[in-house]
């Protein structure tokens, strides 16, 4: 039990540090620019996604960095992860009625992240159902959240004001669950902790899919944040299970060759528990740690100069954690 205490303890203690870096990093004052593009794209047969862009959160860009999907049955559509401000919901479901007239029904959440909620209430309001795994409750009725919410209606100013919520689930899942809609049939798989301790797959068999939240990052290094690398290690694993042919990540391009794309994040985390473990199972100063370390095999990815060094400094909070 104390160790369980421990572990989240420590995710909302990186949490909170995550939170505050990245604002800093990412929501500096920037020149005015155009509404970015969104379109949507179908993935597999009945099953669609809207691609966020390979940024940091800023006004310019409406909080539009991770990416949401939905899926069209025959009765309604079900809506995976609500991007990061009301007025981005608003243009998701602009472009769910471009493809079918259907309400939407349900809205998954693969997990609580802010760049995957703020646009909660607009389905709320729709009338959708919201399921997450109850994972999620303590960060969302934690300080942490309505810090950064505050944070947030400062930085991204008018995407997110006060009038924007932190909306809970309708449902909170404990186990795995099956959920059929129409004629489609869904499996919602808890994977976590992992990048988050609520991490939730949604699973298409009938079009071999896979909505796979940001356990999977591609085209840009991953944000690290609270996470618990190890079992992150572990559940990319668990996704190579799934009859997926196509996997929706949280960020980036959809992925055809799941073994590939999964083995950038992989190969980033393993990385990363090895250079700071070994820091701090030796005991050197982070910065010193940080300083020789050889990043090249990963520094020419998107973001790396904005998140690495937040991703390692977690990584090595993390490490000191497991050590004996």
């Amino acid at each position: 039990m104390q160790r369980a205490l421990d572990r989240r303890q420590f995710f909302l203690r990186s949490a909170a540090l995550a939170g505050s870096a990245g604002l800093g990093l990412g929501w500096a004052a920037a020149a005015q620019a155009a509404e970015p593009a969104m379109r949507a794209q179908e993935a597999a047969p009945g099953c669609w996604y809207v691609q966020g862009l390979s940024e940091l959160g800023s006004k310019d860009n409406q909080n539009f960095i991770s990416n949401a999907g939905f899926i069209v049955t025959s009765d309604s559509v079900v809506v995976v992860d609500a991007l990061g401000s009301p007025k981005l919901a608003e243009r998701l479901l602009a472009e769910i009625a471009k493809v079918t007239p259907r309400k939407v029904s349900h809205v998954v959440l693969t997990h609580y992240h802010a760049d995957h909620i703020y646009g909660l209430q607009v389905f709320e309001k729709a009338g959708a159902q919201i399921i997450a795994h109850e994972g999620a409750r303590e960060y969302l009725f934690s300080d942490t959240a309505r810090l950064r919410l505050q944070a947030s209606r400062d930085e991204l100013a008018p995407w997110i004001d006060d009038k924007t919520r932190l909306v809970p689930a309708t449902r909170w899942l404990k186990a795995r669950e099956e959920l059929t809609v129409g004629d489609t049939r869904l499996v919602l798989q808890p994977v976590g902790a992992a990048h988050t301790p609520e991490d939730l797959v949604v699973h298409v068999p009938r079009a071999k899919a896979l909505y796979a939240g940001d356990l999977v990052f591609r085209s840009r290094i991953p944000f690290v944040g609270q996470a618990d690398s190890r079992n992150w290690i572990l559940s990319l694993d668990k996704l190579l299970q799934f009859d997926a042919e196509v996997i929706v990540p949280g960020h980036g391009p959809v992925s055809t060759e799941a073994r590939k794309d999964i083995q950038l994040t992989r190969d980033y985390l393993i990385y990363l528990r090895k250079a700071m473990g070994e820091a701090a199972r030796d005991m050197t100063p982070f910065d010193e740690a940080y300083k020789a370390t050889d990043w090249s095999q990963f520094e020419h990815l998107p973001l790396f100069a904005a998140a690495n060094r937040m991703n390692a400094y977690n990584t090595y909070l993390l490490m000191e954690h497991e050590s004996p």
